[in-house]
């Protein structure tokens, strides 16, 4: 009998914010078991709205949104992208240079494949957003890890990303701020980047989805705002900002000296031209969304008392009061990357811990593996949910973690 098997292009290709462990919790879910799902960076489920002015902008404009745009996105979406960057100094920006697409996502996948051939490399940082290190080896590339430093509030570390640099390689990706980390970059260690990507004529990719999530009165700085002569990819969208994870509303902008990328820019348009557009009611409500009404309601939510502030301050302070559980502060975005200690604990696997927790207490996590960290000693965490939710969650784990040893 003959059968199917996946595509061999798949076999280096691995997503586990969406694998095996979210297999069982779905498993369980089905038998009628509730799961606290702490895994994904989904706002809607615990009670984050869009705001009223989005959902009211695609319901008005949805008749105008029956047809397919221009493959590169709608006029407003893009004049209003536009705009942003240069709020940004992102330098260099035509309306020709934005890429509209159903979220980050897609135009991650879309970045890799325009560019790299058979054993191309591109740095990517360790701990990553998978999607970035699966892009890269759908599309054939290999993907190379520098590694960002724990003991330095999670900033790159840039030994270890410049001695990774060879003649193969042709781009570095800077998620900042960081998923899974929450770390945020100051302008000088991005200065210092640029620098890097400099002597050895590198693209920048810059995946910028949480600049607008930023607490403490820190300001975010764009990276491609620092390198005017360089080719910068810069990622960003309203999945996160805005609460509308569903939508798929997110962009992709070329910025600096374009020239040596005349041929990789011919290869997205014709990427971009063969998805046909990204959906059109999610492109109408992009002009508002980057009002400046609009960003005044986000950051109320990152003040003080401000409700994704408070649950950044009793994550931290709760899984800090863990014993073996050890947690750097994010600046940013919803996650929190803590460490576990492997001997107090025994532990060997990562990928069993979080699943031996689900099956024991119903909270699901992701795995520190599952964001390309060699070591079985981290997991992260969506710190989403209300601060009661999550009291529970961490009350769980220290119960788990009280009589928890790896065999």
């Amino acid at each position: 009998m003959r059968t199917f098997e996946k595509s061999k292009k798949l076999d280096n290709v691995c997503y586990d914010v969406r694998g095996p462990v979210v297999d069982e919790a779905n498993r369980m879910i089905a038998e009628n078991i509730d799961i606290l799902k702490l895994n994904i960076g989904n706002p809607a489920p615990f009670g984050f709205q869009a705001p009223d002015e989005v959902i009211h902008d695609m319901q008005t404009r949805l008749r105008e949104a029956q047809g397919y745009s221009d493959s590169k996105g709608v006029f407003g979406a893009r004049k209003a992208i536009m705009q942003y960057c240069r709020i940004k100094k992102i330098p260099n920006v035509t309306m020709e240079d934005i890429y509209v697409g159903n979220g980050v996502s897609e135009l991650i996948t879309m970045s890799m494949q325009g560019l790299l051939d058979d054993g191309d490399e591109i740095l990517i940082p360790s701990p990553d957003y998978p999607l970035w290190t699966a892009a890269a080896n759908l599309s054939g590339g290999r993907p190379v890890h520098y590694i960002c430093d724990e003991s330095a509030d999670w900033y790159p570390d840039l030994d270890d990303m410049e001695k990774k640099i060879t003649d193969r390689t042709k781009g570095l990706v800077i998620i900042n701020p960081n998923n899974p980390t929450g770390a945020l970059y100051p302008k000088e260690l991005l200065e210092r980047i640029v620098e890097i990507a400099r002597r050895h004529e590198l693209i920048l990719f810059a995946d910028e989805i949480y600049d607008r999530l930023v607490m403490d009165g820190e300001t975010h700085v764009s990276i491609a705002s620092l390198a005017p002569d360089l080719m910068c990819v810069t990622f960003n969208g309203l999945s996160k900002s805005h609460r509308i994870a569903g939508f798929r509303s997110g962009w992709m902008t070329l910025s600096g000296d374009k020239k040596k990328a005349k041929g990789y820019i011919e290869g997205l348009n014709m990427l971009s031209s063969m998805r046909l557009c990204a959906n059109v009611p999610a492109q109408m409500v992009v002009q508002t969304a980057l009002g400046g009404y609009q960003q005044e309601n986000v950051d109320e939510l990152l003040l003080p008392r401000g409700r994704i502030y408070e649950q950044r301050e009793f994550i931290y302070n709760a899984l800090n009061d863990i014993p073996g559980i050890t947690a750097v502060k994010p600046k940013a975005a919803f996650y929190i990357f803590p460490k576990i200690d492997v001997k107090k604990f025994n532990i060997h696997d990562d990928e069993q811990f979080v699943l031996d927790f689900l099956r024991s207490e119903k909270v699901l996590l992701v795995h520190g593996g599952g964001f390309n960290w060699k070591e079985p000693d981290h997991f992260r965490v969506v710190y989403l949910p209300r601060v009661e939710e999550l009291r529970n969650a961490t009350g769980r784990l220290a119960r788990f973690l009280s009589e928890y040893r790896q065999p």
